[in-house]
């Protein structure tokens, strides 16, 4: 039994193709991302223009005309119906102590614009200093906290708008 794909193109068109469909025509590679393909004796010239192989979006140009593809095996699809979407933006608004310890330096400011993995601040506990990074894109919205304050587990200490 072959695995269903689901394709979309252009964000309009979406079709399931097995493993089985996609052997039913045939491909030359001509090297370099291009392909000869011949299709219930039709011949069509593709080429891969952009691969993006993690998020499975694709840009393929057939006959001169560029396509985006879109492709989602059966795990996708699942996590799909299941609620979650692959690839969300994070939405995480507050970053909160996940132990009792001390600030010891805070990098922001309120109204500051960050980016994803920009240091925020540094949390002393446990003869540690732990870093704290950006989990976002976003603008600081408030810091609760200041430098040298003692914090307890699960107090907020940066909220984003």
């Amino acid at each position: 039994m072959s695995a269903t794909y689901k394709i979309t193109v252009n964000k309009t068109l979406t079709v399931e193709a097995s493993e089985n469909d996609a052997n039913s025509f045939d491909a030359l590679a001509l090297g370099n991302a291009k392909y000869h393909i011949l299709k219930d004796n039709l011949p069509y010239h593709a080429e891969i223009v952009e691969a993006d192989f993690n998020a499975k979006k694709y840009t393929v140009r057939i006959n001169n005309t560029d396509y985006a593809v879109d492709i989602a095996n059966p795990l996708d699809q699942l996590i799909k119906e299941m609620g979650f979407a692959v690839g969300a933006t994070k939405q995480v608004n507050s970053i909160k102590a996940p132990m009792p310890g001390l600030i010891l330096e805070i990098n922001v400011e309120v109204g500051q614009e960050v980016k994803e993995n920009d240091p925020i601040l540094i949390l002393g506990a446990m003869k540690m200093e732990n870093s704290f990074l950006s989990p976002r894109d976003g603008v600081i919205k408030s810091i609760a906290v200041s430098k040298d304050q003692a914090v307890d587990k699960g107090q907020l200490l940066i909220e984003f708008e």
